[in-house]
């Protein structure tokens, strides 16, 4: 079966030219021009993934993610924007975005970004099926080889961060962080790889499953995200840049 996307932007020529190259890609497209009528149809019927302009008329794309995060979808959301500062791209991971695209792109950036999140999103569906702490109650995962229990691969830690990778929860000490579906990926990347230097075109090939160049600002802006989900007054930082290689997890 074909994937389907929902499409949003107000643009005419730019929505259906995605439209056109998205269908010849083999993904099943709903496109409509903002996003009142993007939401209805997310309602309708969820789709695979979404693609959402950040600027539309009305409700735009920033308001049409907040609204599906606060009801519980965590469908993927790609949003395609013309602002290029940090700051807007964060207030799209604020919004609980995935991952975005600066305008003018290229449709095989779209596609290779489109085809990492449904990855991911393909990841969890095959855990979907197994039983979560939640179903049999603790609040939060119990030390890996516990007394008359076998370690559990889903369960993973370093430097104070406990993940439950098959329930997508993740905590500091006891306080459970709330994070973004790249966000978790990208610190669950770091926690298994604890202590080691990871360079910028692993992290990328293993997250985005694709190198954007040296020029893209995309980690370096998840990054920096995940850092102020993570730390905290007076606690040592975990996340460290090592100057023309990359990122490493570590508590100093």
């Amino acid at each position: 079966m074909p994937q389907n996307v929902l499409l949003a932007e107000d643009d005419r020529a730019i929505r259906h030219a995605l439209e056109r190259a998205l269908t010849l890609e083999g993904y099943e497209v709903t496109a409509v021009a903002d996003g009142v009528e993007a939401l209805a149809q997310a309602h309708r019927r969820q789709p695979d993934v979404l693609v959402l302009d950040v600027m539309m008329p009305g409700i735009d794309g920033l308001q049409v993610c907040r609204v599906l995060r606060a009801e519980g979808d965590r469908t993927p959301i790609l949003m395609l924007t013309a602002l290029v500062e940090t700051a807007d791209r964060i207030a799209g991971l604020d919004a609980g975005a995935d991952d975005y695209v600066v305008k003018p792109f290229d449709v095989e950036e779209v596609f290779a970004r489109l085809r990492a999140l449904l990855r991911r999103t393909g990841n969890a569906a095959d855990l979907a099926g197994k039983p979560s702490p939640e179903a049999s109650g603790p609040a939060a995962p119990g030390p890996a080889g516990a007394a008359g229990a076998a370690p559990d691969p889903g369960l993973v830690s370093a430097a104070g961060v406990r993940m439950d990778v098959q329930a997508r929860r993740a905590w500091r000490g006891s306080r459970e962080l709330e994070l973004t579906r790249t966000e978790f990926d990208l610190l669950e990347l770091l926690v298994r790889n604890a202590g080691i230097v990871l360079d910028h075109a692993t992290i990328y090939d293993r997250i985005w499953g694709y190198d954007f160049g040296p020029g893209s600002k995309n980690l370096a802006v998840y990054v920096g995200y995940l850092r102020r989900k993570l730390d905290e007054p007076g606690a040592p930082a975990l996340i460290h840049t090592v100057r023309g290689v990359g990122y490493t997890l570590r508590e100093d």
